[in-house]
């Protein structure tokens, strides 16, 4: 068995406060965020999809929701759903082009070969 790590053990108080927290107060965004981001951090990523679309339906206009939830999917190598939830994101106003090139989470999404047109559209759609 691997020993565990001061980090994973912090990641799991984290978690399990969260979890505390949201048994209490269910639809807490404030704690709905951290917990999803914990989840994958710690490699949950069904887990943190699963709170991802919580946090959209209950902030269905919040550009870094939707970012958010793009990741999740991408994680998961769902591009096409990434794809949609990366859409709305921008839709919405996410405009943080530099870490979208570089978050580590995307990565599934950015090596697909329907990222390159999905990209171009939206950068041709700014220039007309």
């Amino acid at each position: 068995m691997p020993k565990r790590t001061k980090q994973h053990e912090l990641l799991d108080f984290e978690i399990s406060f969260f979890e505390r927290l949201l048994s209490v107060y269910p639809n807490f965004v404030d704690a709905l965020t951290p917990l999803a981001e914990a989840y994958t951090r710690r490699g949950m990523h069904e887990k943190g999809l699963e709170l991802d679309l919580r946090i959209i339906r209950l902030r269905e206009r919040d550009p870094l929701a939707w970012y958010n939830l793009a990741c999740s999917y991408s994680l998961l190598s769902r591009i096409d759903e990434a794809l949609g939830a990366l859409r709305q994101a921008l839709a919405l106003g996410y405009h943080d082009f530099t870490f979208l090139s570089r978050d580590p989470d995307l990565l599934n999404l950015r090596r697909s070969p329907k990222f390159r047109p999905f990209l171009e559209s939206l950068l041709s759609r700014q220039t007309t």
